[in-house]
């Protein structure tokens, strides 16, 4: 055999293992070291724009919530590399009306509802925490194998717009936990007064409240209940606004005709608007909440009470 014919032969091996060597970036490390800016969403937003921004959001948002705590609630899991899964958030059990349901105070009805979407935010959580766990351990067993080489196929490489959709359904479904519990985190303040409250600041607005709501509701007493002589109670939660608006009016207990609570809601909305809150009171609520028991008595007067 020449020389000539072997060299051929050794220029064909050379080429042939340099052409069967393949070369695979680590996309985790290059992961690693890209700049991540978290930015939340968030499904309220205001005028003003808060001094000091503790986040970045899509909206300027300045408002307070009922905890003195540095808290910003969303979903703890980190965005799952995963294939598009679908989760769907169970909707709240209706409660069930009854005697006693009707003697439950504004607060006890307050801490309810806010219990009712703590429990169904975590609900949805243990879901994704769940899922999570499982693509984890598939995640692992499939970086254990490493490719042969020159018998990896094209098709089993990383599709990187698959990899994109799976983070853009999380950050869905984060953003959807982010809006359920932003009612919890960034709803105004507010505070319930029932008609035996101590606090002075408080009392004096809630006096006048009264006040004024009497005069109204005996200068325009409804004649329909004059002429059927219907007399009886009925309590009843007034929201107002700092500026002094209404805010809601909610029917804690009827009285058993419809006409003296219509005539009730109708009196709070003719002595509106009412006083603007002091500066003590505006510092600590947005909304002040004040519940009491309305009496239309057999001598065609109203008068407010426990």
């Amino acid at each position: 055999m020449s020389g000539l014919t072997i060299a051929i032969w050794i220029s064909i091996l050379v080429h042939a293992v340099i052409l069967s060597i393949q070369f695979q970036p680590e996309l985790k490390k290059l992961q690693d070291k890209l700049p991540v800016l978290e930015v939340f969403l968030v499904n309220a937003k205001t005028m003003s724009k808060p001094e000091n921004a503790e986040i970045y959001a899509q909206a300027n948002l300045d408002r307070g919530g009922n905890t003195e705590q540095d808290r910003k609630l969303k979903s703890a899991l980190p965005a799952i590399k995963q294939q598009k899964t679908d989760f769907t958030v169970k909707p709240s059990a209706t409660l069930k009306e009854s005697a006693k349901a009707a003697k439950k105070t504004a607060d006890e009805q307050e801490l309810q509802r806010v219990a009712l979407l703590e429990k169904q935010a975590q609900e949805l959580m243990t879901q994704i925490a769940s899922t999570q766990k499982v693509d984890s351990k598939f995640a692992q067993t499939a970086s254990a194998k490493e490719p042969e080489a020159g018998t990896q196929q094209a098709s089993k490489k990383l599709d990187m717009h698959d990899i994109t959709a799976a983070a853009l359904e999380m950050d869905r479904l984060e953003a959807l936990i982010s809006k359920q519990q932003d009612e919890y985190q960034k709803r105004p303040k507010k505070k319930f007064i029932g008609a035996r409250t101590k606090e002075y600041r408080y009392a004096l607005y809630v006096e006048a409240w009264r006040q004024k709501v009497e005069k109204i509701g005996n200068l325009n007493y409804p004649e329909a209940a004059k002429s059927l002589k219907l007399y009886g109670q009925l309590q009843m939660t007034v929201s107002i606004k700092s500026d002094g608006t209404i805010d809601s009016i909610e029917i804690n207990r009827s009285s058993g005709h419809k006409i003296l609570d219509e005539a009730a809601k109708r009196i709070v909305e003719l002595a509106a608007p009412y006083a603007k809150f002091p500066d003590d009171v505006r510092k600590e609520v947005d909304i002040l909440g004040i519940t009491r028991t309305w009496t239309f008595t057999k001598e065609d007067s109203l008068a407010t009470g426990e």
